[in-house]
């Protein structure tokens, strides 16, 4: 086999170096989760009160029952829940008179040490009373809630439980309840520069995850197939005790004289057998401390005689 088989067309080399690779310092699965509430806290503190000023929520409810989370109410979660516990979790987010922002969890445990215990069962054992409770003591103007028709992501409270929440909700309140969609689509999409710092690193190891990936260690020309090289990329990311958060998609274009299909050129379904001359293209993303990637990179293979990739390929991937 000819030690440059394969040509990373973004700079990379066709021979992987695993010396002092990204991957190589990765964190814990424990140093992990300690990042993380870290980072959580510090959005809470530094970033959640603009985003509610700005939006005009007053009160931000979150309610999920487990196995079933809202997908923002997630990102509030301590690193070590997998998901939440007991029939119904409750959080509630409020801004005060003079901007603060409190976080509170009625529910029957406590919510990492995020969220102040706001219910004492044995106090109260209605739960949805004690939720009001929170309400009339902070008097909120406005009330929102995870409804959206447009971002699925922003729509995380279920029928069931908008049902309850105004069969139980005091009538001068009902009307102060909004949709808190812009609020839950500012807090997905906004990082804060802790975030940033360590997205550099992650985008790293991406790269690196790729390189390994288009190159010698681990395609056979004329025998790895795209497949292949798709389940590849799973079980390299768990083997750094990674995950994906979308299944990895490698296709190819292949030069033909006769016939050009574009249809199947793309056809994801169709594991193609990786001959010289292919151009291949990779879309894969990984998730580290709660935060996703998303990265696309082609290669192209070395016909015999070729020492780099035919100008054209380099001309259009310049421009």
């Amino acid at each position: 086999m000819r030690v440059l088989n394969v040509l990373l067309l973004l700079g990379g080399l066709a021979v992987f170096n695993s010396q002092a690779a990204p991957a190589d310092e990765l964190l814990s699965l424990r140093e992990r989760a300690q990042v993380q509430d870290n980072l959580l806290a510090k959005r809470v503190e530094h970033l959640l009160p603009r985003l509610m000023a700005r939006s005009g929520i007053d009160m931000w409810l979150m309610i999920s029952r487990e196995y079933n989370e809202d997908p923002v109410l997630r990102t509030f979660l301590p690193a070590d829940w997998l998901q939440t516990a007991r029939r119904t979790t409750i959080l509630v987010i409020a801004r005060d008179e003079q901007g603060k922002v409190h976080t509170l969890a009625v529910a029957p445990y406590r919510v990492g040490s995020m969220f102040e215990r706001a219910w004492d069962k044995s106090a109260q054992p209605d739960q949805w009373q004690a939720l009001n409770a929170i309400i009339e003591r902070f008097d909120p103007n406005t009330i929102g809630v995870n409804q959206s028709e447009i971002w699925a992501h922003a729509d995380g409270l279920t029928v069931t439980d908008r049902a309850s929440l105004m069969a139980e909700l005091p009538e001068k309140y009902q009307s102060r309840v909004v949709s808190a969609e812009a609020l839950a689509v500012s807090w997905l999409e906004t990082r804060i520069d802790a975030e940033l710092a360590y997205y550099k690193k992650m985008v790293a190891v991406a790269h690196q995850i790729i390189a390994e990936g288009f190159s010698t260690k681990t395609i056979t020309v004329g025998k790895t197939t795209t497949d292949d090289l798709v389940w590849w990329f799973r079980e390299r990311v768990a083997e750094l005790k990674l995950s994906t958060w979308f299944h990895p998609s490698v296709s190819l274009q292949r030069s033909d004289n006769q016939r050009f299909d574009h249809e199947a050129t793309f056809d994801d379904d169709k594991a193609e057998v990786i001959m010289p001359g292919d151009l291949l293209h990779v879309d894969f993303g990984i998730t580290y401390l709660g935060l996703n990637t998303d990265t696309q990179q082609h290669a192209y293979i070395l016909m015999p005689g070729e020492n780099s990739a035919p100008e054209y390929l380099q001309q259009a991937l310049q421009k």
